[in-house]
């Protein structure tokens, strides 16, 4: 029941943006962009600018892009063997190699392990959002019909102010730089809206989809690599990590989890088939309610 008390609210959340679309026809992209380039960037900065790090938490963001390129990999093979094209081969990124270890993978992470287990799934947190603002705004950019190629995702990664609310947060950290607590609770208003505020986007892109124009077996695919081959590659490299096993245990959990949110964020913003993406990150969601409670099962 605590599990499904994680993920209920997440739902409701969808829900909300789906019954605003429904309603009111908003503009997902608009909302998108606020997020992207006004809310994110301060999301990005407090966790870096708050996280403490040692040599384990090294180990773990080592393991997240890994982890992550090792998905990408495997991506472009399928791609190649089938012929996709370059917006679809990106598309399949987006949705099959970041995972949501945010509002979803950190609160149930600790459930199971407690206090101990929400420290390492933090800097996970913290390494997923250096992948995504990084890897992730890449594959979107260049995957853009209006892109034309790794030029482009490569200026538009450097046009990311998340990127630079990344390095900001890093460097404030590292030189103790202090911040005032009226300055911090700003931070933190803007910081915190910025998660539901993609989940409503999510919920609106849902409302646009057409089930008669959904690539299943591509869907099928992408499900396929985020659910169950991240999980095993998770738990390859744990085997070659020095690292203890409940941190181990938890770099299988959090692998296993749905695809990230921000995903639709930013195939919204770049326009890199946007309703596929949100279709593999809506339908995860939903299936790793069984998904999980069986590599818990295994795990635990």
């Amino acid at each position: 029941m605590e599990f499904l008390g994680v993920l209920l609210p997440i739902f409701g959340i969808f829900v909300l943006g789906f019954i605003g679309q429904k309603k009111f026809h908003l503009e997902p992209k608009a909302i998108s962009t606020v997020s992207v380039y006004l809310m994110s960037p301060f999301l990005v900065f407090r966790t870096f600018y708050t996280t403490e790090f040692n040599t384990d938490y090294l180990f773990l963001i080592f393991f997240t892009f890994i982890l992550c390129i090792s998905l990408v990999l495997i991506v472009y093979i399928v791609s190649f063997i089938r012929s996709y094209s370059r917006t679809e081969t990106c598309s399949l990124i987006l949705a099959s190699a970041f995972m949501n270890n945010g509002n979803y993978g950190t609160p149930v992470v600790f459930l199971l392990f407690g206090a101990v287990g929400l420290d390492y799934a933090i800097v996970l947190m913290v390494g997923q959002q250096l992948v995504m603002c990084t890897i992730g705004i890449y594959y979107a950019a260049k995957g853009s019909p209006e892109g034309n190629g790794i030029q482009s995702a490569l200026r538009a990664v450097r046009r990311m102010p998340i990127v630079y609310g990344a390095i900001a947060g890093w460097l404030f950290h590292f030189f103790h730089i202090p911040l005032s607590k009226p300055i911090m609770e700003a931070i933190s208003l803007v910081a915190d809206a910025a998660i539901p505020t993609v989940m409503l986007v999510l919920g609106m892109q849902l409302a646009t989809i057409s089930l008669r124009k959904m690539k299943v077996r591509r869907i099928s695919l992408a499900l396929c690599l985020k659910l169950a081959i991240s999980p095993t590659i998770a738990f390859l490299l744990t085997l070659i990590l020095p690292v203890d096993e409940v941190i181990k245990q938890i770099m299988i959990i959090v692998a296993a989890m749905p695809s990230a949110a921000n995903t639709t964020m930013y195939a919204l913003q770049f326009e890199t088939a946007p309703e596929f993406v949100s279709s593999v990150t809506f339908i995860s969601t939903v299936l790793s309610l069984v998904t999980l409670p069986i590599v818990f099962l295994i795990l635990l």
